[in-house]
C-alpha cells in the first residue's frame, strides 16, 4: 500500500502550513478522477466546497456531498472518486499534533461530519487566511470542536467482511436497482435466508432490506451527481421506484433530504 508523503499536486493544488502540525491542501479535480487506494502519515479531514465525491476505506463506502465532510485517520486505506468536479479544501494533522487535541482518542477511526454553517465557514475562511497565525489557529481550533457533531452519515454503506455477506453485497452493488428478495440472494450464495439476514445485521446494523435500500439511493446520488441533464424522474425509472414520490420518500428516509433539494444543494 502507497503512503503519500506529500499530495500529488493535481490541477490547482496549494499546500501551505496552517500552523506547527496543520497543514491546507486546496484541490480542483474533474469529475471521473479515481485516487487509487493510498494512506497517509498524516490524518485529514476531507471537505469538498463544491462537487460529489466517494470515499471508500476497509469499513464501507460514502457519498459525499458537499454538506458532509469525511474524517481519515493516519495510515488508514482509503480511495476516492470523483463523481462531479469538485473542489477539495483537506486539512492535515500530524499524529504529533492530535495527540496534543483534546478527545483525539475519538479520531482514530474513520468517520463522516455532517458540515454546519459554522463548520463549512471555518474550513473556507482558513483558506483564505493569509498569515495571520493567531486567527488561523482559532479557526482550526474551532473546526476541531466541530467534529463533535461527527455522524455516521445515512449516504454510507457498510461493506461486511464475512464472506457470505461480502458476496451478497456485491451482487447488490453491481446492479442496485434490482428489488432483491433476500431468499433469492441466500439462494445464489448457498446458504439459508435465515443465516444471511443475521450475518448481514450483524456485519452492518442494518437489515438486508435497508441496505439495498442505501445502496438503491447510494446509485441515485452517483446519477444525479455525474449527469447535470438527468431528471429525477428518469432517475426514478432508472432504478426501479414507481412513482417520484415513492423515489422521493425513499431518498428522504435514506438523505434527510428529497432528490430536489440534493440537486439543488449538490
Amino acid at each position: 500500500m502507497t503512503i503519500v508523503e506529500t499530495p500529488i499536486k493535481p490541477l490547482g493544488a496549494d499546500r501551505r502550513a496552517a500552523e506547527d502540525g496543520v497543514h491546507l491542501v486546496a484541490r480542483h479535480y474533474r469529475k471521473g478522477t479515481r485516487l487509487d487506494p493510498h494512506m497517509h502519515r498524516e490524518a485529514q479531514l476531507v471537505y469538498a466546497a463544491r462537487g460529489t465525491m466517494q470515499v471508500t476505506t476497509p469499513k464501507g463506502r460514502w457519498l459525499v456531498p458537499p454538506d458532509r465532510a469525511v474524517w481519515v485517520p493516519a495510515l488508514l486505506e482509503h480511495a476516492i472518486d470523483v463523481l462531479a468536479d469538485i473542489e477539495m479544501r483537506t486539512l492535515y494533522f500530524d499524529v504529533s499534533w492530535l495527540e496534543r487535541a483534546p478527545r483525539h482518542k475519538s479520531l482514530a477511526r474513520e468517520f463522516v461530519v455532517r458540515v454546519s454553517p459554522l463548520l463549512q465557514q471555518a474550513i473556507l475562511a482558513l483558506f483564505d487566511t493569509g498569515d495571520e497565525r493567531e486567527r488561523t489557529a482559532l479557526l482550526v481550533k474551532l473546526a476541531m470542536l466541530e467534529l463533535r457533531r461527527a455522524d455516521d452519515s445515512a449516504t454510507f454503506i457498510p461493506l461486511p467482511q464475512e464472506p457470505r455477506c461480502r458476496r451478497a453485497a456485491e451482487l447488490v452493488l453491481a446492479d442496485p436497482a434490482v428489488a432483491y428478495e433476500i431468499n433469492a440472494v441466500a439462494e445464489k450464495i448457498g446458504t439459508s435466508a435465515r443465516t444471511l439476514s443475521r450475518l448481514f445485521s450483524a456485519e452492518t446494523r442494518l437489515s438486508f432490506k435497508s441496505w439495498c435500500q442505501r445502496a438503491r439511493i447510494a446509485a441515485a446520488i452517483e446519477r444525479l451527481s455525474t449527469d447535470t441533464n438527468v431528471s429525477i424522474k428518469q432517475v426514478a425509472g432508472e432504478l426501479g421506484y414507481a412513482s417520484i414520490p415513492a423515489f422521493s420518500h425513499a431518498f428522504r428516509q435514506v438523505t434527510g433530504r428529497t432528490p430536489s433539494e440534493f440537486t439543488q444543494k449538490a
